[in-house]
């Protein structure tokens, strides 16, 4: 009775012992498991991302070379004002063929060295900035030609107009490359020469892109922006009701450059709009750093400021008549073939002068 006690106890041990030990070893099995599927689910949404940002670069490089051709095969277009939308489409170009490729590199977290990594951050910061300063520029110039319409010719030549859109690219680079003079986040081991897993923020410091880069170079330039521009709307509709009796050719003055402040307002909102999201994250990292901002929110953001340089081309070609007149001449003669006869045939765009040259 005793021994068939003892045999009866040894057996329910080893069980026991044997279910405890498959349950230890099914541990990292599962943990292994666990890890695999959560791995495979963020290549997935890397995969994503990557294809994402490669639509949008492709429709922001085509988009935008098309303004630069139209701007330059109509005449009618070469004046100030579309000499800074060129500078704005030049940068949205450069968001295609630069932006979007270093900004995957930096959400794969390449091994780089820790200045290259820099660099690369400083050049998505330089370019956005030439972003904002070209819809400065161009909302100066649409408050000169309301404010003083009599010397706006003389004053605002368009060789005037190139230097400044020189200005706004030398300052671009200079705030863009600010962190490379040291406002930058200490190397790991404060060793330059060990590669990084290259990531945003692993060498931008957040007070710089909060305080300089967003609140300096972002928030006061649009305040101005939105400044000028509700002074240009209240001197138009100023105009527009003293001129009631006034000349129809008056009339059509400020009507025509009420329905383009109408349109470079947009492309101003659609800039906000699509910025803002994204350094508003990065003030919720600098001022809660408990605070966690999930990956895809931040993907979302990404997006946002990238879609916005495909959409300005959008802007001027359903909003600007003599721009969309010239995109649509442009493509029935380079992508259906057809010949000047053949386009004249069907419509005729106009004599392209001052009353018509931006309606």
């Amino acid at each position: 009775m005793e021994l068939h006690f003892e045999e009866t106890h040894l057996r329910t041990s080893w069980d026991s012992y044997r279910r405890l030990s498959a349950m230890v070893e099914e541990e990292p099995l599962l943990q292994m498991v666990k890890m695999s599927t959560v791995t495979e689910s963020l290549e997935k949404v890397d995969l994503m991302y990557i294809s994402i940002e490669s639509t949008i670069a492709l429709v922001s490089v085509l988009g935008n070379v098309l303004v630069v051709l139209v701007v330059y095969m109509n005449q009618a277009l070469r004046d100030p004002t579309f000499c800074f939308i060129v500078s704005l489409a030049l940068a949205d170009i450069a968001v295609g063929v630069l932006v979007i490729p270093l900004a995957v590199v930096l959400s794969l977290g390449l091994s780089t060295l820790f200045y290259t990594c820099l660099f690369i951050s400083c050049l998505l910061i330089t370019i956005t900035q030439s972003s904002i300063l070209s819809l400065l520029a161009i909302a100066i110039d649409r408050f000169l030609r309301v404010k003083i319409p009599t010397r706006y010719n003389i004053i605002v030549t368009q060789r005037r107009a190139w230097v400044a859109v020189g200005l706004c690219w030398l300052i671009s680079f200079l705030t863009g490359l600010v962190p490379m003079a040291g406002w930058h986040l200490s190397p790991p081991g404060n060793v330059s020469m060990t590669p990084i897993k290259c990531q945003f923020t692993k060498v931008m410091r957040m007070d710089y892109m909060v305080y300089f880069n967003f609140f300096v170079w972002v928030v006061v330039p649009l305040i101005i922006m939105i400044g000028l521009y509700a002074e240009i709307f209240r001197v138009i509709c100023r105009q527009l009701n003293r001129r009631a009796e006034a000349t129809c050719d008056s009339n059509k003055y400020y009507r025509k450059e009420l329905k383009l402040a109408k349109s470079l307002v947009l492309v101003l909102f659609l800039f906000a709009l699509c910025w803002l999201p994204l350094h508003i994250m990065n003030c919720i990292v600098f001022y809660c750093p408990t605070c966690n901002v999930p990956k895809i929110a931040v993907y979302v953001g990404i997006f946002m400021s990238h879609v916005n340089s495909a959409l300005n081309p959008l802007v001027y070609a359903f909003r600007i008549q003599r721009f969309h007149d010239t995109l649509i001449h442009i493509i029935q003669r380079f992508v259906l073939c057809k010949t000047t006869s053949a386009i004249q045939g069907q419509h005729s765009p106009g004599p392209t002068t001052e009353k018509t040259q931006v309606q």
